[in-house]
């Protein structure tokens, strides 16, 4: 059973601004290879396939299961929503279809009952809303949390990026106490697998590597309120998802790379990803079986 529950926080910003950079972007998907024995990750990048081939933004793809993902596309008056594309099908589907509404970072609920989504609303105030699976009447999670950025899921509550100044990382624990975990943050917010961990990096400090700055990557235990460093960023990049426990996938220009944070290790290139018309990875998402890739890659066109 779903054991979301909407309430009103009283935590009430008032800048709202859509923080998701736009751009002609495409969703690029690739075949993977994980032995979780011996925890061993690698990428067919000759496997790079375009989901995606228009002009437009389609992007911040997350799979559903592993036979279905959704992701934002902007339709032709400007507004966004979401879509749900089958693998076996090779169909696209509107799991919403708003024409004064958008709709972005749509991800599958703990409970498996919605799709999730950071709506931009009619007077632009941007909060958490839920999609019922079964097409039903969507409804706000938390009414007075925005403007509301990204987000992610632990015991069917979610931590969430607030957009301002500086950008929050808040946790509701419930209505009476909703809590900072911290400020100056980068945009990725991820849950680390089969951990009370929620991930994020940490912009307010910054180590200086051959001239450029890397940030910190941070873990906080959402059980026991506690956090620390767990590895630093490759440069000039921001977004990572995780590949296991373990295990962090970034990406600098057209190049995966992986790292063992259990390990203490460095990044490990994994390989470039190159199809024609396409360059500079962003967002990513891998499949629960770890056997298929998303990329989100900038579309140039001719």
């Amino acid at each position: 059973m779903c054991r979301l529950i909407a309430f009103t926080l009283g935590l009430v910003l008032v800048i709202n601004i859509q923080v998701i950079a736009q751009g002609s972007t495409d969703i690029i998907s690739v075949e993977t290879n994980y032995l979780p024995v011996l925890g061993n990750f690698k990428v067919d990048t000759g496997s790079a396939k375009k989901i995606t081939d228009r002009k437009g933004y389609d992007n911040q793809p997350g799979f559903i299961n592993d036979k279905q993902m959704v992701f934002s596309s902007q339709d032709e008056t400007g507004y966004h929503d979401i879509i749900l594309f089958n693998f076996e099908t090779q169909k696209f589907t509107n799991i919403t279809r708003t024409e004064s509404k958008s709709e972005f970072s749509p991800s599958l609920t703990d409970c498996g009952q919605y799709i999730s989504a950071v709506t931009v609303e009619e007077d632009s105030t941007q909060r958490l809303w839920l999609y019922p699976i079964n097409m039903g009447e969507p409804e706000v999670l938390y009414d007075d949390i925005a403007p509301v950025g990204y987000y992610d899921w632990y015991d069917n509550k979610a931590a969430m990026f607030i957009v301002g100044q500086p950008h929050k990382l808040i946790y509701p624990y419930s209505r009476e106490e909703v809590v900072t975990i911290a400020e100056n943050i980068g945009r990725s917010i991820r849950k680390r697998p089969k951990t009370d961990q929620i991930t994020y990096i940490n912009k307010a400090n910054n180590v200086v590597i051959d001239g450029k700055p890397v940030y910190e990557i941070m873990a906080y235990d959402l059980e026991k309120r506690t956090r620390k460093v767990i590895g630093l960023t490759l440069t000039d990049s921001e977004d990572f998802i995780w590949v296991d426990k373990h295990q962090i996938l970034m990406s600098k220009d057209d190049v995966l790379y992986v790292k063992n944070v259990r390990k203490n290790g460095d990044w490990q290139k994994l390989g470039k990803v190159e199809i024609h018309g396409y360059s500079n990875i962003s967002r990513m998402a891998i499949s629960p079986k770890n056997n298929k890739l998303l990329l989100v890659m900038d579309r140039h066109e001719n």
